[in-house]
């Protein structure tokens, strides 16, 4: 049947790029770590998430807060926490040269424990 397509061929439908959106993610940097130098993990970490931010809101426009930074760089360079909570907010772009409507505002949300965290929008 030609109107089946497998998982890899479907596209993603971004039909909701042209609202103003917040979801909560929980990032696994722990897992695409491996491989990386020691000394390079930590802005590996921050370019991560903004690649992520990139994937699930389709707006390349990223604006990563700087608490999510000071987390990263908590433990030192080398030893990148686990596991990150943060909101994804996709707002109106509020620079006026920009090209885009909207950009991303990627802000970490602290959390007691980190079991059992899903991916919330």
């Amino acid at each position: 049947n030609s109107s089946y397509k497998k998982g890899s061929e479907k596209k993603r439908d971004y039909s909701d790029v042209n609202e103003v959106v917040t979801r909560k993610h929980a990032i696994n940097i722990h897992k695409g770590s491996h491989g990386v130098d020691l000394k390079k993990c930590g802005p590996w970490a921050l370019k991560e998430i903004q690649k992520l931010a990139v994937k699930e809101m389709g707006i390349p426009d990223v604006h990563i807060d700087t608490r999510i930074s000071k987390a990263a760089w908590a433990k030192g360079m080398r030893s990148v926490p686990y596991c990150f909570h943060v909101r994804l907010s996709r707002k109106y772009n509020e620079d006026e040269g920009s090209a885009s409507k909207f950009c991303v505002l990627v802000t970490y949300a602290p959390v007691t424990t980190l079991k059992n965290l899903h991916s919330q929008w």
